[in-house]
């Protein structure tokens, strides 16, 4: 069997890639344990410096890197290029941090010396999703390196080429042969890998669902996991807010990623006093973002990563508008090849409507009217999912206090956008997962 590459912008086959044998699975394990345990003596500021390499490697090749994000996934080449970026800097990042996250802490007792040292622990395995096919494996990758372990990848089945480019990278940018390997795998056989005693740990970025069947293994077989799954981040929008502000900002969140990403507004919560505000102008901007071929540097919404999940997005705003939803742009599947599906506006959206309650994984935004501020917070926590969330308001101490002791998520952000950064840690609650990525906690 292969694993194939199809631009979904298109509907070209790209390439087709062998899948790795259970042996070869098998020896790519052995081969990374050997690894690590020469990995693990080198002093961690060469670690260092490898993370630094890779950095230097990612910005030197950005748009090659870039354009086979775009090929595969469908992402807008502007939106690639940054996501390349943002590795480099993460890579920065823990090349100059990594020492002090890890430094031992010591404690006060009565004993001679008491302390708490971080040691590496052996190959964490990784499985990630196609919507951030770079950042989501560096993201665990370089930590992990920094750390003294080694890496396996088990990438999303639409992205072998980024998976293979990723360890390739690392490969060319000096870290050791075996420390860092992708495996081409269906997701059937991760168990094979979960279960072999070298396999320290396992982190998931993905579905819910995914989620929950890679924790009941790492549960089975006892490996440490860090899950980052679905979202329904709610964005309210307060009767003080800075309209124009906040409009601008809903419209950059819920076009990022061709609406592909699971800390994009994918909730409107607006106060009735200013809902008809927002509404107009918000739609206006939203819907005039063009779509289009995401090689384009004017294009905004490119393809969405398969035609598969563009028609189940399409069913869920059938069955929300058939349920009552004002559907006020888009909607309507376009003519012609590739996984493309306009910016799409529900209003009037509530409880009774798959809209409210379900993940919309792709350009379609989701109004929900709220009678006053508590109404929109009990809206905003009335969900599964606990990722992100976000307040619009000129009160910044009132939004902090809701921020931080109101909206029941992993992050949460007052006047901008949710987003990923190096210096903080990211994960979420409930139905979002569990553990965080990134910063300290991410080492």
């Amino acid at each position: 069997m292969k694993q194939q590459s199809i631009n979904p912008a298109t509907g070209e086959l790209i390439a087709e890639y062998e899948l790795h044998s259970k042996e070869q699975v098998q020896q790519a394990i052995a081969k990374a344990h050997t690894a690590y345990l020469a990995w693990r003596k080198v002093p961690i500021g060469e670690r260092g410096k490898l993370l630094i390499a890779i950095s230097e490697h990612l910005l030197a090749h950005k748009e090659r890197y870039a354009r086979l994000i775009t090929q595969e996934v469908g992402k807008p080449l502007k939106e690639a290029i940054a996501e390349v970026e943002k590795c480099a800097s993460c890579a920065r990042y823990f090349a100059q941090n990594g020492q002090a996250h890890l430094a031992s802490q010591p404690i006060e007792t009565e004993h001679y010396k008491s302390y708490v040292a971080y040691e590496p622990m052996g190959i964490v395995l990784g499985i990630m999703p196609w919507n951030f096919p770079f950042w989501q494996a560096f993201r665990f990758i370089l930590p992990s390196l920094m750390a003294g372990n080694a890496c396996l990848l088990k990438h999303a089945s639409n992205t072998p080429g980024c998976a293979l480019a990723i360890a390739q990278a690392c490969r060319d940018a000096g870290a050791p042969a075996d420390v860092m390997q992708s495996l081409i795998i269906p997701g059937s056989r991760v168990e094979e890998v979960v279960a072999h005693p070298a396999i320290c740990a396992v982190t998931l970025t993905g579905s819910t669902p995914a989620g929950r069947a890679v924790a009941a293994l790492a549960g089975k077989y006892l490996k440490k996991s860090v899950m980052e799954l679905g979202g329904s981040d709610p964005y309210l929008i307060l009767a003080d807010a800075d309209m124009d502000h906040a409009v601008k900002t809903c419209v950059a969140s819920r076009t990022l990623n061709s609406g592909q990403s699971c800390i994009s507004a994918k909730r409107m919560i607006v106060v009735d006093s200013v809902r008809a505000e927002f509404e107009e102008k918000f739609s206006e901007q939203f819907a005039s973002q063009p779509m289009g071929d995401p090689l384009d540097e004017k294009t905004a919404i490119g393809s969405m990563s398969r035609s598969d999940l563009r028609d189940e997005l399409h069913e869920q705003v059938q069955r929300s508008v058939q349920a009552g939803a004002r559907l006020i742009a888009g909607g309507k599947v376009p003519a012609g090849p590739g996984a493309f599906y306009p910016p799409t506006v529900l209003a009037d959206v509530t409880s009774a409507m798959p809209a409210y309650h379900e993940e919309m994984f792709g350009p379609v935004a989701v109004i929900i009217p709220a009678r006053d501020d508590e109404d929109a917070i009990r809206i905003a926590n009335d969900t599964v999912f606990g990722l992100g969330g976000a307040v619009f308001t000129r009160n910044l101490e009132y939004g902090e206090q809701i921020a931080r002791e109101r909206i029941e998520s992993g992050l949460c952000f007052v006047n901008m956008m949710v987003r990923s950064d190096p210096r903080l840690p990211f994960g979420g609650i409930k139905e979002s997962g569990y553990g965080r990525e990134l910063a300290a906690f991410g080492i």
